[in-house]
């Protein structure tokens, strides 16, 4: 058989994308975890246009409200004229822009840590921090309800990889004593995404010290929102170390996009040399540094708004007394809201779309089998109504199942 008929025969043997694929979709269809996109057709508000329909959506990030801020516009209005648009280049040729450089000295500041490197995304961020830091013959330890981010990190860094029960410090620690690793990682989410619930920051910290390891936190829920002036987890707690490596993103809170890592001068310093996500790719639009700084002094100055997410946040609380289903304990904007499977989720989120609530169904294997759950996402920007319209909706749901 010549070259030709055997790629040939080969060809007429294997079977196109679509053949293997849709089986695995139709299968994921009938397990209730197909997931689909909404159109939004309006600015990131609690009263959005989705879909043709005009809804009360509990499903931002957007925990202070600033997406749709006047003010926020016309900072990215001044930027683009002292800017352009983009930004040409990455930060090592010539995309390192004077408003991504002072918005990195306005973070290190704001968050009180020596020095911070800007990231184009959180995800990035800590893929780049992860497997700069950490390699073959080292070891990562991480809470078991980490961002993908976080996990997907660990395992390309090469590094072992142990993960631990979700707030289980007497697991970490045994992980930790027992490892021989010339140098060791601990990873955790500040505020957990999926549960709401925050770090023991403290006790994580202590035993890094204890047994030699850097503590890197993902702070995504928390910075903006934390803290007396919106400083995150280390200002919630009061917690300074060298040991830390501190990450957040600027697309929740903040209001706009992109990420910033702030550590002692030697670890970013390093990253910059060795972050590969950080070296090889476009810097962010230098407009969005500029328009961060401006969010930076609303959140500084933001103690209203924080106090109004933390009345909403314990309105939803209350008013969830008698509710077939449980709410898990949080403090933060997160809400959780477990349901069970996966299926029934999703009927709950559908009932209350159709009465004009848009609140996320969340599934496997985004989290453990058998905890699918609503994740009801508080901001500033709620109004006291809008959250005795999603209560009601809820009891009146939950009394006809």
């Amino acid at each position: 058989m010549s070259r030709e008929e055997a790629g040939a025969e080969a060809g007429s043997s294997a079977q196109l994308p679509a053949a293997v694929l849709a089986p695995q979709l139709e299968a994921l269809a009938s397990q209730g975890l197909l997931r689909s996109r909404r159109l939004l057709q309006s600015p990131q508000q609690a009263q959005a246009t989705v879909d043709g329909r005009q809804l009360v959506a509990f499903c931002s990030n957007d925990y202070l409200g600033l997406a749709a801020d006047p003010r926020l516009r016309d900072a990215v209005i001044e930027g683009v004229h002292r800017y352009g648009v983009g930004a040409g280049a990455s930060h090592l040729i010539l995309g390192h822009s004077t408003a991504h450089h002072q918005l990195e000295e306005a973070l290190a500041a704001f968050v009180s840590l020596p020095r911070a490197l800007l990231f184009s995304t959180g995800y990035m961020a800590n893929l780049g921090v992860v497997t700069a830091l950490v390699g073959r013959g080292d070891a990562v330890f991480a809470d078991r309800l980490n961002h993908a981010s976080l996990n997907d990190a660990a395992q390309l860094s090469r590094a072992e990889f142990k993960r631990y029960v979700h707030g289980d410090l007497a697991m970490l620690e045994r992980a930790l004593a027992a490892h021989p690793a010339r140098r060791k990682l601990v990873i955790s989410d500040a505020v957990f995404s999926m549960d709401g619930d925050i770090a023991p920051v403290a006790a994580l910290l202590e035993l890094c010290e204890r047994h030699d390891a850097w503590l890197l936190l993902d702070d995504a829920h928390g910075f903006g929102v934390l803290g007396k002036t919106g400083g995150g987890v280390l200002q919630h707690y009061g917690i300074a170390s060298e040991r830390i490596i501190y990450m957040a993103t600027l697309g929740k809170a903040a209001g706009v996009s992109g990420a910033f890592v702030a550590a002692a001068p030697a670890v970013i310093e390093w990253l910059v040399q060795r972050a590969r996500s950080y070296i090889y790719t476009t810097a962010t639009p230098p407009l969005l540094a500029h328009a961060l700084l401006k969010s930076l002094e609303i959140i500084a100055a933001g103690s209203d708004l924080r106090a109004r997410l933390a009345a909403s946040i314990a309105s939803f609380r209350q008013g969830c007394d008698g509710l077939p289903w449980r709410v898990m304990p949080s403090d933060t904007a997160i809400q959780p809201l477990v349901i069970g499977g996966s299926e029934a989720a999703v009927q709950v989120a559908e009932a209350l779309a159709a009465r004009g609530l848009l609140v996320p169904a969340i599934r496997p294997p985004t989290v453990p089998d058998g905890t699918a759950r609503l994740r009801v996402s508080l901001s500033a920007e709620h109004q006291p109504e809008q959250i005795d319209q999603l209560l009601r909706a809820l009891h009146a749901i939950g009394a006809a199942s």
